[in-house]
């Protein structure tokens, strides 16, 4: 199946549903071998790399990929230091649930959440965890100060503010560019973290930090310092 927009009639909402198999880059029939890849399921096929990965979302959202969706691997290394059985995990601004989603497939034991406030994406995430089969990814359409951080146990935030101040670096139109509010929503969520209790875990991607508490401590961190994980003490 393949990600595409319908309009449903009476609402004006762009609604994302699977209408196709995608067409996968190793099923285009040049240097395909069926003794490796073809032998490996839909799902662990899409998640050989990025390129596999993307090609369940619309075109447009596809070519954002680069700049706004969590990379695989990066994906993969947060989400081994979020994930504990039972636990539940929170993606500040999924965007189109692509760590979610990683996430979910590769710990089936820890429930993965995004919170994303454009209704188009969050709905094309569903439409991606449906296809996948996925029942521990779940996206919420709401803005991060509408969540109550009491109900998750662990976060992850790709500087889904940064938006906010710098207009060329948006996903789209939508969001109003204004430093206040991107210093709001830094204080909102500082001030959410710093109620959290000990042992809480934190992962940010591309942050300067200001967002977190002074209660939480660097555990690790990527070569690039790009990634970093932190757990409150």
């Amino acid at each position: 199946m393949i990600c595409i927009r319908s309009t449903k009639p009476g609402t004006g909402l762009n609604l994302i549903v699977f209408k196709m198999k995608p067409r996968l880059p190793d099923e285009t029939g040049a240097g395909a071998d069926e003794g490796s890849a073809l032998k490996i399921n839909a799902n662990e096929r899409l998640f050989l790399n990025d390129t596999t990965f993307d090609w369940v979302y619309p075109h447009d959202i596809r070519e954002k990929s680069r700049k706004h969706w969590t990379p695989l691997d990066i994906a993969r290394k947060a989400a081994g230091f979020l994930a504990e059985p039972e636990a539940t995990v929170l993606d500040i601004g999924s965007g189109a649930g692509k760590f979610c989603l990683a996430g979910a497939h590769a710990y089936p034991g820890t429930i993965f959440c995004g919170v994303e406030q454009r209704h188009e994406l969050v709905l094309c995430a569903e439409a991606a965890k449906n296809y996948m089969g996925l029942t521990n990814a779940h996206f919420l359409y709401a803005n991060m100060t509408q969540v109550n951080f009491a109900e998750f146990d662990h976060f992850y935030f790709y500087n889904s503010f940064y938006e906010n101040i710098d207009g060329e670096e948006a996903i789209d139109n939508t969001i109003e560019t204004s430093y206040s509010l991107y210093s709001y929503y830094t204080r909102y969520l500082y001030a959410e973290l710093d109620k959290k209790p000990a042992g809480t875990k934190l992962v940010t991607f591309h942050s300067a930090g200001e967002e977190v508490p002074k209660s939480f401590r660097l555990a690790d961190i990527s070569f690039d310092m790009m990634l970093q994980m932190w757990i409150k003490i």
